[in-house]
């Protein structure tokens, strides 16, 4: 794979990056959460998730990033990588926090990636706006409940403020934080299009059949 990779759902234009596979379970990749990322991530994409993204907070190891790429494409599947622009140019596409577009321009990060999906978290309904401006392909927002994932990430904005993000943009909303076979309805009645998962995937006993168990929870319909 090289820079000018383009994955299994190339077609062209935004709407067309973005395509049906961004609806459902969006399955997160923390090699600081599971023991085998790879083995992970082939039980992710075993039991139905069609998006998978790459998450190494210490720095991506690109034998593991070349490893997952071809365990998601194995089986028709994206995989982004988080926070890392250089990786995700080696994959489907990028993740990017609002700390990772400071003083960046917007429209040269779009154009580098191409084809590339390219994701951006948005904490406020005034970012979700920015983001769709900005060419963004989705939006993640959160966290929807209480999470341990990620130590900084704020206040749980529950159905109402994921509702809020949902009603002022046309990108599709990616719901994380906190969510788990209990809220997973809740979260599917907001209208968001997918649930991004971590630790109800990574701690559990057997993550394909808890994959398998959010995936059959998922409405072929969301509002």
């Amino acid at each position: 794979m090289h820079a000018g990779y383009v994955g299994p759902g190339y077609r062209e234009g935004a709407e067309s990056r973005a395509g049906p596979q961004l609806r459902g379970i969006y399955g997160i990749v923390d090699v600081d959460a599971v023991s085998d990322a790879v083995v992970f991530a082939d039980a992710l994409v075993g039991a139905g998730i069609r998006v998978l993204q790459y998450r190494a907070k210490a720095g991506v190891d690109r034998l593991v990033l070349e490893a997952l790429c071809r365990c998601a494409h194995a089986r028709g599947a994206r995989l982004l990588v988080n926070d890392d622009l250089e990786a995700a140019l080696r994959a489907d596409g990028w993740h990017a926090g609002q700390e990772d577009l400071a003083g960046r321009d917007l429209a040269e990060l779009r154009a580098a990636l191409g084809e590339r999906l390219f994701g951006i978290s948005c904490g406020t309904p005034e970012e979700a706006r920015a983001a769709e401006a900005a060419g963004a392909d989705y939006v993640g927002t959160g966290p929807f409940a209480a999470t341990s994932s990620k130590a900084d990430a704020g206040t749980p904005i529950g159905a109402a403020g994921l509702r809020g993000v949902v009603a002022v943009t046309s990108l599709p909303v990616v719901a994380v934080g906190g969510i788990d076979g209990a809220n997973i309805a809740a979260v599917a009645a907001t209208g968001a299009a997918m649930a991004a998962v971590i630790s109800a995937l990574a701690y559990a006993r057997d993550p394909a059949a808890a994959a398998r168990d959010l995936v059959r929870r998922w409405p072929a319909r969301t509002p």
